[in-house]
């Protein structure tokens, strides 16, 4: 998918490319969306730029993610992207080329159509593509902000459930599975930070590329990103604790479970024991011919199962 944005009366107005003749000259930004080879052609063609190939986008060395040339600024970030309960990270290739932003992406992203909608409807939202890239920037960790806290308000609820005395093993099985997503969760929108501070770092330590004004927003934009990488920190302690206290009391039922063999084992080895003694089948048995030898024979196992049972029970081991 192709699209291209004017500047009109202050606000950023979206213009579908069906042809070719769609592309404007005036364009600020030409934003596509997993292209095809032909579409590829037509923005090469119309603004005389050569794009970056599939292989250049994905790579993630330094050199290859944050770079100039001849041609302009190229910047390469990840971009948290949820869809159906799946979460990735998808890499945008911004490239700044006279005084115009081409952005390449293989999936629509959150942060695009959120700041899509704000350069409709706010005025003077956005003024030039330098602009539209740093607020895209914005955007996203905002919108990563808001995941983290999400991740937050789930690692409440699960504590709550794993702590509570009522809670079954099945469900205890569900809460690790659910830990387990909310880490993933964290470790990508941490990865996609990350990405995103070298990105800017790059574009500081290249302040050229930007107005003095500019340099501050980028300024509080790492801020923002620091303080949400701390969190993400705490968020790991507080998964790896709900891991080890889920995992303790799984160990604790367990444990339970096999204490109740132990004892069921110990308490039926004595009768066990008279048993195999009085069923040997030797011809001299002093027992054998007597008249109360096998009553006598019975309450002796059930004496010596009922001794060791009382036994613990008195120690506090039951």
């Amino acid at each position: 998918m192709l699209n291209a944005f004017v500047m009109r009366e202050g606000r950023l107005e979206q213009i579908v490319v069906d042809t070719f003749e769609d592309l404007s000259e005036a364009a600020l930004w030409v934003d596509m969306v997993d292209p095809s080879e032909e579409e590829r052609t037509w923005v090469e063609t119309a603004y005389r730029f050569e794009l970056p190939e599939e292989e250049e986008i994905n790579d993630i060395e330094a050199s290859a993610r944050f770079y100039e040339d001849e041609d302009g600024s190229h910047i390469h970030s990840f971009f948290l992207h949820n869809f159906e309960e799946q979460t990735r990270n998808i890499t945008v290739a911004f490239n700044l080329h006279r005084n115009r932003l081409f952005t390449i992406h293989e999936e629509e992203l959150a942060a695009f159509r959120l700041f899509r909608l704000r350069a409709r409807r706010i005025p003077d939202f956005v003024k030039d593509p330098t602009d539209i890239m740093l607020t895209l920037y914005e955007t996203e960790v905002e919108l990563i902000a808001d995941d983290l806290e999400q991740i937050y308000a789930a690692l409440e609820g699960v504590s709550q459930s794993v702590l509570s005395e009522t809670m079954a093993d099945k469900d205890m099985e569900d809460m690790l599975a659910h830990i387990a997503s909310q880490e993933d969760l964290n470790g990508k929108a941490r990865l996609s930070l990350m990405d995103i501070r070298r990105a800017l770092s790059f574009l500081l330590r290249r302040g050229r590329l930007l107005e003095p004004e500019r340099l501050d927003d980028v300024r509080e934009i790492l801020r923002d990103i620091e303080s949400l990488t701390s969190h993400t920190s705490f968020l790991f302690n507080k998964v790896n604790f709900l891991m080890d206290a889920a995992m303790g009391f799984i160990n604790i039922a367990q444990n339970k479970i096999i204490k109740i063999f132990s004892i069921a084992a110990v308490v039926f080895l004595p009768p066990t024991l008279v048993a195999s003694i009085y069923g040997m089948n030797f011809q001299f048995q002093p027992e054998l011919r007597w008249e109360y030898g096998y009553p006598l024979a019975l309450v002796l196992m059930v004496l010596s199962g009922l001794a060791p049972y009382w036994y613990f029970k008195r120690k506090g081991w039951l």
